[in-house]
């Protein structure tokens, strides 16, 4: 039976450009060594520590534990050391089981038969074994499994997430070209909004649309486990899941949660679906209570007096909009930064770095982030409650 106390390198995968908030996130888990990558970051532990990291990491997309590591020149030698792994301690002979493969330069082009390779071998080794084989196929409701395959190297793993974890749950009315909720995680952490929301600082959020970024950002306040809004992960149809020690960590994880947080988060869009669709979220992920939604345009919205962020993600001429209308939506949240904004630190998130010279300020930090294939920048905006000469962003 496998033992989910075993060590194996782990790997959380996450978007580009992220690997750096991810890595911050594992840390503060405990994990004293990290190895970043280009789309993700390595650690070590067992399946038990993949429980807890899919239980808490918000920028991360799958939590893979390694099962081997092995030379394959082909699609023969790839079958034949998959079939070597003991799947008998895995994969419950009656149960269901899913491939996944990613291929590169090597001699398979097709990462839908180098997967079937993998399936031939287990299918082989349990009907070798017992003379049955479990189901497969491409539900995620069993065990999943995940080849990573570059020239001659091929590594195996369980994959313990199952449905990618920005899948948090709450997110049931997406209403229109919604910020995925990982994309979303990173852009709140690269603004330093946990530590500022334990100083008391406050999360205005116009242009909320369906509310990703302000239900995040109370989530982070209030110290929730992103894991808790879902209720099925891969790790659970794997021979030697304890129930019990998954209780465990959600009843801790639930006792880690703040009843109140100190600053204010407010939430508006002029679209009164819109703010129907995130009241909603917001509901469905537990933190309604501290989210404060108002139909208005965003140059209307209440910005308290102290410290905070002011976080907008404007439509960028690319999926949605015009880009000569969103000039001057650009030129606007920028007069509603300088006029109303002073004292806070201010962002935008756009792709379009022509529409952001409109805002008129000058940028504190660029970083760079991508939202599906285009490249994106969160805009950083330090707004001083006096005149402070500024410039185009450049």
């Amino acid at each position: 039976m496998t033992k989910f106390s075993d060590t194996a390198p782990i790997l959380v995968t996450c978007p580009r450009d992220m690997p750096e908030y991810l890595q911050a996130e594992l840390t503060a888990l405990g994990f004293a060594r990290t190895i970043p990558l280009d789309a993700g970051v390595e650690v070590h532990g067992s399946l038990d520590d993949c429980m807890r990291l899919n239980l808490w990491v918000r920028t991360g997309h799958r939590v893979l534990f390694e099962l081997k590591r092995f030379r394959a020149f082909d699609a023969d030698e790839l079958y034949c050391e998959v079939k070597r792994i003991p799947w008998e301690e895995y994969i419950p002979g009656d149960g269901y089981f899913r491939v996944d493969a990613s291929v590169r330069d090597t001699t398979v082009n097709d990462a839908r038969f180098a997967g079937l390779r993998v399936k031939d071998a287990v299918a082989d080794r349990f009907t070798e074994l017992t003379g049955a084989r479990p189901d497969s196929g491409p539900d995620t409701g069993g065990v999943c499994l995940f080849l990573h395959w570059r020239e001659n190297r091929a590594t195996l793993y369980l994959d313990t997430t199952g449905e990618p974890l920005p899948r948090r749950g709450y997110r049931k009315r997406p209403h229109k070209a919604p910020m995925q909720e990982t994309l979303a995680a990173a852009c709140i952490l690269a603004a330093n909004w946990p530590e500022r929301a334990r100083q008391g600082g406050h999360f205005i959020a116009p242009m909320c649309g369906s509310g990703t970024l302000p239900i995040e950002a109370a989530l982070m306040a209030m110290n929730g486990a992103p894991g808790l809004l879902r209720d099925d992960f891969a790790f659970m149809r794997v021979i030697g899941f304890d129930p019990e020690a998954w209780d465990g960590l959600l009843g801790r994880a639930e006792d880690a949660e703040v009843p109140e947080i100190k600053g204010r988060i407010i939430a508006t869009d002029h679209d009164p679906e819109a703010i129907a669709a995130a009241r909603d979220n917001a509901r469905l992920a537990g933190v309604g209570d501290f989210i404060e939604f108002q139909v208005c345009d965003f140059t209307e919205t209440e910005v308290p007096e102290g410290p905070g962020v002011v976080m907008l993600n404007p439509e960028y001429g690319i999926r949605l909009g015009e880009i000569e209308s969103l000039k001057a939506v650009y030129k606007g949240i920028g007069d509603f930064f300088k006029q109303r904004c002073g004292g806070k630190t201010g962002f935008i998130f756009t792709g379009n770095m022509d529409l952001a010279k409109c805002v008129g300020l000058r940028t504190r930090r660029r970083r760079v982030f991508w939202n599906a294939k285009i490249e994106c920048r969160l805009l950083e905006y330090e707004l001083y409650a006096g005149t402070k000469k500024g410039g185009d962003p450049r």
